[in-house]
Order: structure tokens, then C-alpha cells, then sequence
């Protein structure tokens, strides 16, 4: 599956990678920005099947039911209720608390919609589950996946906050003006 995927990624499309997903660390979360169209979830699965990442996501609960559910689930996909008012930062830590290891890929926008200032859950997920994060780009301008060192955060949310979207100033989205920072 990699050498299938590896080729249609980077000989067909003509997308490069650089950098590589961490191989030593079992828990770290990846923010993958921007997400402005549905394609960049097949760039971040590209990611996970050339680079055999372990990796995890949350979706709407609507993209697994039937009749294509079971694949979302099979990717490692676990359907998130957004009509619940629950504490999924809490549940999210326990879920990284539990287990010997566990990737969790998400949006830090939370959104393909326009938006000018990022969910904070992944910071917080980071922060409870004492895990670094790991940037990923989707740049549709330069055809290309950046994906950064692990970045511990420190005491200082606006700190790490800045360093962060730093990584992502200049990176264009699939639709250009989705993404503002």
C-alpha cells in the first residue's frame, strides 16, 4: 500500500514531502492546516500510508454511518457528536492517558470554513496529555506536505501560539482565501 500510494502521491500528482513524521515518540498530536477542502484529508492520509503513521482523526458523526462509515473507522477515524456540549478535550486527554500509544491528526480550524483564529482543543489536548505537537502544511501553491519537529509547548500559551502559526504563514489552501493568518 505505501509504494501504491507513494507513487500515485508524488509520481501522479506531483506533490512533495518534507520532513518526516516522528518514528520514536508514540503519542503526539499532528495539526494538519490549511483545511479549506475536502481534499486535504486525502493529502493527510497520503501521509500516514507513505510514512506508516499509526494515526488517528475525529470526524462529524455524520461521515460514519452506513453506507461508507465502516471505511472512515478503518482509516482510524472515530466519530465526534457536535450537538453534545461534553468535554472532548477531557475525553480526548483520557484517551492518550490510556493507551501506549496513540497519533492524533485533527484541524486546528476545526472547520473548511473561513476562520481567523484556530480552535485552542488541540493546545489544550497537547497541554493535558503532556504530548507534542507536530505541524503538518497542505501548501496547494507549492504542491507540497511540510511537517515540522515535534514542538514541546511551554507555560506560555501566546508563545507557543505565535511559534505555531509562524509555521503556517504563507502556506496557500486549496481555496486560497479559506485561510488567514
Amino acid at each position: 500500500m505505501k509504494s501504491i500510494t507513494s507513487f500515485i502521491f508524488h509520481k501522479l500528482f506531483g506533490w512533495k514531502t518534507i520532513g518526516l513524521c516522528p518514528t520514536t515518540i508514540k503519542k503526539y498530536i499532528i495539526i494538519g492546516a490549511p483545511h479549506t477542502h475536502w481534499q486535504d484529508f486525502f493529502l493527510g492520509l497520503a501521509i500516514k500510508l507513505t510514512q506508516k503513521v499509526p494515526a488517528n482523526f475525529i470526524g462529524k458523526a455524520s461521515l460514519f454511518t452506513p453506507p461508507f462509515g465502516f471505511i472512515f473507522r478503518a482509516l482510524g477515524g472515530t466519530p465526534v457528536d457536535r450537538s453534545k456540549s461534553a468535554n472532548r478535550v477531557d475525553a480526548i486527554v483520557e484517551l492518550f492517558n490510556s493507551r501506549e500509544q496513540f497519533i492524533l491528526a485533527l484541524s486546528p480550524e476545526g472547520t473548511r470554513k473561513r476562520v481567523d483564529v484556530w480552535k485552542t482543543g488541540f493546545y489544550h489536548i497537547a497541554k493535558g496529555a503532556n504530548v507534542p505537537i507536530v505541524m503538518m502544511t497542505f501548501d496547494f501553491g507549492k504542491k507540497q506536505v511540510e511537517i515540522s519537529e515535534p514542538y514541546y509547548l511551554t507555560n506560555d500559551m501566546e508563545k507557543d501560539m505565535n511559534f505555531i502559526y509562524n509555521f503556517y504563514r504563507g502556506v496557500k489552501g486549496k481555496i486560497p482565501e479559506g485561510f488567514n493568518l
